[in-house]
């Protein structure tokens, strides 16, 4: 089984590249392909301009990973944890200490640096596991759902974190099945499925592809066909997906053309049931192009 195939893109210094897809879609292998810690059978990765498979410790060098299961020692304190994974880094002494002073700090956990983990609360924990990636203030950081369990808190303030790492001149590649997150965060963005990278650009360019047209799901009865003839009858409608039991169409002000879309799914033997209107946004492109939601 292939779980990443064909998946190309390049992150630049300063910004967030957001890979968005559901669970299952690939994202944690490409993470683990660019961190050397998966062998692609093929392709390249390049991080810094040094090959992950040929000059691993090089490429390294340069990396923070954030992974999406907690990589933190719960019976020893923040400051050991910090301590630790910066020692794998190169830091000791005196540079060191700042270095886990200041990783402390930006997580909001110096209060209760010497505290055991294993008392922290979720949230908590997972401000430590971001904190343990940047705490040698990597070039490069891959954060594989780094808020995946938090509460509403902690996620505004790991979010912040990601966000000053890009200022500070990081380039920060994020993955999230979260579509808030991708919209509000990522300066680029490439949505991938079944291990596909199916679309990528900007917010503003991903959304161009949807165009100014709604996305309209009727839940119900359908014979496919006859369903796509009466749907090539609407003004400017296109058919995402025609299932027997539901049917997608992508149309533009489809508030106003309900109406005319029932009746020409009645004339065609349709029983419509349930019926949702989506307003153009990353959502409704992710359906556009696959067919399904992203929490599917």
């Amino acid at each position: 089984m292939v779980a990443v195939d064909v998946v190309s893109f390049v992150a630049e210094a300063g910004r967030i590249f957001g890979l968005l897809g559901p669970n299952g879609a690939g994202k944690s292998t490409t993470i683990g392909c660019i961190s050397g810690l998966v062998v692609p059978t093929a392709g390249h990765v390049r991080v810094m301009g040094q090959d992950v498979a040929r000059s691993g410790p090089q490429a390294r060098r340069s990396l923070g990973v954030v992974p999406q299961e907690l990589a933190v020692y719960e019976e020893v304190s923040a400051t050991e944890n910090l301590s630790y994974w910066g020692s794998l880094h190169g830091l000791r002494g005196a540079e060191s200490k700042r270095a886990v002073a200041e990783a402390l700090e930006l997580s909001g956990l110096a209060d209760r640096a010497t505290e055991p983990v294993k008392r922290f609360s979720g949230g908590m924990k997972r401000r430590l596991n971001f904190a343990c990636g940047i705490v040698h203030r990597p070039r490069v950081l891959l954060l594989d759902e780094p808020t995946v369990g938090v509460d509403p808190q902690s996620r505004v303030r790991l979010l912040e974190l990601v966000r000053r790492q890009a200022r500070d001149g990081a380039c920060v590649l994020y993955t999230t099945h979260y579509m808030e997150e991708a919209e509000n965060l990522c300066d680029r963005l490439g949505v991938i499925d079944r291990g596909r990278l199916i679309a990528s650009g900007t917010l503003e360019e991903l959304r161009g592809l949807v165009g100014e047209r709604d996305l309209l799901r009727l839940a119900g009865r359908f014979d496919p066909e006859k369903a796509r003839a009466a749907a090539a009858g609407l003004d400017g409608a296109e058919v995402v997906q025609a299932e027997p039991d539901s049917l997608t169409l992508a149309l533009p002000g489809a508030s106003r053309k309900l109406p005319a879309v029932f009746e020409a799914l009645s004339a065609a033997g349709a029983e419509v049931r349930e019926t949702t209107l989506t307003r153009p946004s990353l959502e409704s492109l992710f359906i556009k192009l696959t067919g399904r939601e992203l929490r599917e």
